[in-house]
């Protein structure tokens, strides 16, 4: 199960808003000043994820909770996130290296063209899956870790 801490900073009849502080994954490396997520994590400190849930369990603003996910689930979204755009780049490339060899410059359009279409492909598609997605986090309260609330 993959845990990530969040704070509850809104309760409205059913709803529930929880902010999560996101964090780099080089926080405590030695070379974080020379790396490129080291550097944005000191650029944009104060990032927030922010998500909103319909609960059974009555939460108050300013409670600690735990947001927990089944890794497949995760690791199913981030082959999705990661993997499609990749598949996009690398297929639209092999094309267009196969239909224009001798322009080099055109097949860097049709791969740049084809990853951004991929992107927003799958931003709409994954958008539409929001309440999928929803469904695979779990929320509990961090205080007694037996409640178990899920989305509805």
């Amino acid at each position: 199960m993959i845990r990530e801490l969040a704070e509850v900073t809104a309760v409205d009849s059913g709803w529930v808003e929880v902010a999560t502080k996101l964090k780099s994954g080089c926080s405590g490396c030695a070379h974080q000043n020379h790396c490129g997520a080291g550097l944005l994590s000191k650029a944009l400190p104060q990032r927030n994820g922010r998500l909103q849930f319909t609960m059974e369990h009555n939460f108050q603003v300013g409670e600690q909770v735990e947001l927990l996910m089944p890794e497949q689930s995760m690791v199913r979204f981030s082959l999705m996130l990661y993997g499609l755009p990749m598949l996009a780049l690398m297929i639209s490339a092999i094309i267009g290296h196969w239909f224009w060899p001798a322009n080099e410059l055109l097949v860097i359009a049709l791969t740049v063209v084809t990853t951004a279409v991929s992107l927003v492909l799958l931003k709409r598609y994954l958008h539409g899956r929001d309440g999928q997605i929803r469904r695979a986090l779990h929320i509990q309260t961090r205080t007694n870790s037996d409640i178990d609330c899920r989305n509805v």
